[in-house]
């Protein structure tokens, strides 16, 4: 019974036992050999002869835990040491924009930390101190409120408070550092896995370098989405379906575009379906369960299951929905590039635009297109979000595949494209600054740029 549970001769061993390591749904390049493949499983039930190895030197019995034990030690080495390079990349990314945060910072006399903590990391650091228990009246400004934000980043941060006895800044920049490496080593994982480690390389680069990528260094939630996103679509494809599920009930607790990942999870999970497996509807049953869990708090606390709404609806999102895309490009046309929001959002659509064209020619993986396509159509569902490149992050597999598909002679020194957007972002507070100290008269400005600024 042993040696019929190891491969013949010339087998393909990944083949020998399709439930420890499934093939990956769709087509892909040649996997680079690893531990988890090569290392094929045999019958608890019946030992295998003391000494005996696998192909690649695995042991795959003996007398005590000692070979698996050295099995699970090699595949962890195995993985750590694919893992160094995206982490690499993602830290020398995140060590630029702290490079360019620091420059705000002394620009605008600020602290170092005041750029990595305004815009909504401010109301992430509030709901992980404790949502409120009651909605604020009002609208605009009046009605903002951490209720208005999903509760995974303040979550970690509060548990990263609560261990480490840190403050809750602190402890909001610690979990949104490690988050943002781990998002580029989970893409790293996702692509290599559909077009190898040289794709990889250049898709997690594209990613880690994306104009909206300065979030990853904030208290954002974006590391995280992607971290749980990249591994649960990895996941889909290999048909761990409670796994995938879990993912994606993380993601869906983590930011309102979270609940893409129901597209994909139910995607892959017909075909499933439709052969047999029941399984499969784990995925697609456990995906929404963050952001049902997130609704079934708030009617607890607040009241009302809407209260996520209303705050949104209230404070920052009154408009008519599916206006945003119209409404950026149109200001574009309208006062020209002299507002650097809706300048870098516009651009953001028509770049956006552009990838989803080349992604779609190069025929991805169905899975993975269901969620970039599910995220964009909920950016352009919002009265203000638009395709924006924070957005554009959101889809990551939209930067990561076509960079992937890229030739590798596009891929030059990449600090100019992430440093755009922060650097036009902090153009409202270098003028509010300039304004407070009596260099600037609000006056000389245009009409649209000093609401803005005011």
């Amino acid at each position: 019974a042993a040696a019929r549970s190891l491969p013949a001769a010339g087998a393909d061993p990944a083949a020998a036992d399709d439930r420890r390591w499934p093939r990956p749904i769709g087509a892909g390049a040649a996997r680079v050999s690893s531990p988890l493949v090569t290392a094929p499983a045999r019958p608890r039930s019946v030992p295998a002869p003391a000494g005996a190895t696998g192909r690649g030197g695995v042991a795959v019995g003996g007398a005590s835990g000692d070979a698996t034990a050295g099995a699970g030690r090699n595949i962890l080495g195995w993985a750590v040491r694919r893992s160094l390079r995206p982490a690499g990349v993602a830290l020398v990314s995140r060590v630029g924009v702290l490079a360019l945060a620091s420059a705000v910072a002394a620009i605008t006399h600020q602290a170092f930390v005041q750029p990595l903590t305004s815009w909504d990391s401010v109301w992430y650091l509030k709901a992980a101190a404790g949502y409120p228990h009651h909605l604020l009246p009002g609208t605009g400004n009046a009605a903002h409120d951490p209720l208005g934000f999903f509760p995974a980043p303040p979550v970690l941060s509060r548990i990263v408070h609560l261990v480490l006895q840190t403050g809750y800044t602190t402890s909001g920049l610690l979990v949104t550092s490690v988050t943002g490496i781990t998002a580029g080593v989970a893409v790293w994982w996702l692509v290599d896995d559909l077009y190898g480690p040289e794709a990889a390389d250049r898709g997690t680069t594209l990613v880690l370098w994306s104009p909206g990528a300065f979030v990853l260094s904030m208290v954002y939630g974006e590391g995280l989405l992607i971290t749980a996103g990249a591994v649960m679509l990895l996941a889909l494809r290999r048909r761990w379906w409670i796994t995938a599920g879990l993912l994606g009930a993380v993601v869906s607790a983590t930011d309102p575009v979270g609940i893409a990942v129901v597209a994909p999870c139910v995607w892959a999970a017909w075909p499933a379906l439709r052969g047999g497996d029941r399984r499969a509807l784990a995925a697609p049953l456990l995906a929404p369960g963050g952001i049902a869990a997130f609704f079934l708090f708030l009617w607890v606390r607040v009241g009302t299951p809407f209260a996520w709404f209303i705050t949104q609806r209230r404070g920052w999102q009154g408009g008519p929905l599916f206006t945003s895309l119209p409404g950026q490009i149109g200001g574009v046309f309208a006062h020209g590039f002299g507002n650097p929001n809706t300048t870098i959002k516009a651009a953001g659509a028509v770049v956006a635009a552009t990838l989803l064209v080349v992604l779609w020619r190069s025929r991805p993986d169905s899975t993975v297109l269901a969620y970039v396509v599910a995220v964009l159509f909920l950016g352009a569902m919002s009265p203000v979000v638009g395709w924006s490149p924070r957005l554009v992050l959101r889809a990551f597999p939209l930067l990561a595949l076509v960079g992937a598909r890229s030739p590798q002679r596009w891929f030059g020194p990449p600090g100019a494209p992430s440093a755009l957007t922060p650097a036009a972002g902090a153009a409202p507070d270098c003028l509010r600054a300039a304004i407070a100290r009596g260099v600037l008269d609000p006056g000389a400005l245009p009409a649209h740029i000093e609401s803005d600024v005011r």
